[in-house]
């Protein structure tokens, strides 16, 4: 993929306090603050409903960057069954990808969809070898053209896709122009939102340096102070809800965020009065996040370097829990962030669905429980188990078929797995099983 670079070259609504008072701003550049540790969804209806260790679940249209709810997110793989022909038609779509000559929009729309399925349902990396810089050129001049809206995204559904299967250090290069100015330009929200989704899978795999992901970053924030409008989608939920979800998958890539955090707070804190659930819900979790990255295990011979109420010590000492110290403030008001995280895990509305009012009150709840005591992960529960005399503790988990069971017991935990299923769909099981990239972003 020497060349990727030079071919490439070549070739819902939501209305916070802050918009109504800040005008939209250029992107700044931040500097790396330590080495990081590698490794558009259309509909209204709240992606992290509550559920534990789910087991079925359905593979959702190939455009689709959404993981509709939590149920389907921790469950097992359910991709659309594909038959044993598949390597021969993949064959074939990416040849008809690649030459492009006198094939018509819904010609390349239906070679898109079949390409994604197959790649969605299969481990093709070595099907794909050898074929990625052509392939990533087609993709481009599709996002580039934007002859439909559905083309636009099935070659950014396609696109990360393969860098999700065949990673390279190169690709981040080629595509970050071209996502960007569908962010900036297209008419459609839904492409928008689609290559904000695209762009945070290309930094995350194509090779992005840190400046490059803090950057992006950035960027993102930008899009979520200024409620949309500093891409053109003023008071639009889902590209908002896509810049905060990638900021947050972005960022468990970055070990020390204390420079980025007190900004970044401010305005999910500010996105938690958004009128759409699926932007509060996304606000809350990087807050959840901030947090729990705000804090490390304490070694027993810096205890003394600390004072007593940056130590943290596990409120239900469940042994092997180590304490944890606080390392930088993510928010100068945590006291009046605790009340609007407990108005939220509380909510009572007519305004939203009974779905939607259990999942905010079940994110909230776990939200709220992870500022409060930052050695709690999402799902826990206090509840005692009879049979070992422990507490649950975090029951968030995804099963892997029948064989095993994945803990998220981590906010960057389940910043990666959502990163991922908004990619996989319902092949992430069989990605994780077989992908080396996939399993080694989640350990």
């Amino acid at each position: 993929m020497h060349d990727l670079r030079r071919q490439a070259l070549e070739s819902g609504k939501t209305v916070s306090r802050k918009a109504r008072s800040k005008q939209a701003s250029p992107a700044s550049s931040r500097p790396s603050s330590a080495p990081p540790s590698r490794a558009a969804s259309r509909s209204r209806a709240v992606s992290r409903a509550g559920s534990e260790e789910d087991e079925n679940g359905n593979l959702s249209d190939e455009t689709s960057f959404s993981t509709n709810s939590i149920d389907e997110l921790l469950n097992g793989d359910a991709s659309d069954p594909i038959t044993d022909a598949w390597r021969s038609d993949l064959v074939d779509r990416i040849a008809e990808l690649i030459d492009r000559k006198r094939s018509s929009v819904q010609g390349r729309e239906k070679c898109l969809a079949t390409y994604v399925r197959i790649l969605t349902a299969q481990y093709a990396e070595e099907d794909i070898r050898g074929k990625e810089a052509e392939l990533v050129v087609a993709f481009i001049k599709s996002i580039k053209a934007e002859s439909s809206e559905r083309e636009t995204i099935l070659a950014m559904k396609a696109l990360a896709m393969t860098v999700m299967t065949s990673p390279s250090d190169l690709i981040y290069d080629a595509v970050c122009s071209p996502l960007k100015r569908v962010i900036s330009d297209s008419a459609s929200i839904p492409s928008k939102a689609a290559a904000v989704h695209c762009l945070g899978t290309c930094t995350f795999f194509g090779g992005a340096s840190d400046d490059e992901i803090l950057d992006n970053m950035a960027y993102l924030l930008e899009i979520v102070a200024s409620d949309g409008a500093f891409i053109e989608a003023q008071d639009e939920a889902t590209p908002v809800v896509a810049a905060l979800e990638e900021w947050g998958a972005l960022s468990t890539l970055i070990d020390d965020l204390a420079e980025e955090s007190e900004e970044a707070a401010e305005y999910f804190v500010d996105q938690l009065s958004s009128s759409d659930p699926l932007v509060q819900i996304a606000a809350g979790e990087n807050i959840a996040l901030l947090y729990e990255k705000s804090y490390s295990p304490l070694n027993d011979d810096d205890s003394t370097e600390y004072s007593d109420t940056d130590i943290v010590s596990d409120p239900d000492d469940i042994p092997g829990v180590p304490k944890l110290v606080k390392n930088y403030s993510v928010y100068r008001r945590t006291d009046i962030l605790k009340e609007t995280l407990a108005d939220l895990a509380n909510l009572n509305t007519h305004r939203l669905s009974k779905k939607e009012q259990k999942s905010l009150r079940t994110t909230f709840t776990d939200i709220l429980d992870s500022v409060e005591f930052p050695t709690h992960g999402p799902r826990y529960q206090n509840a005692i188990n009879h049979e070992t005399g422990k507490r649950y503790g975090s029951r968030m988990a995804v099963r892997i078929h029948k064989e095993g069971v994945m803990r998220i017991d981590k906010w960057w935990k389940l910043q990666r797995l959502q990163a991922l299923r908004r990619v996989l769909q319902g092949g992430f099981v069989l990605h994780y099983e077989r992908n080396p990239v996939v399993f080694e972003s989640l350990p």
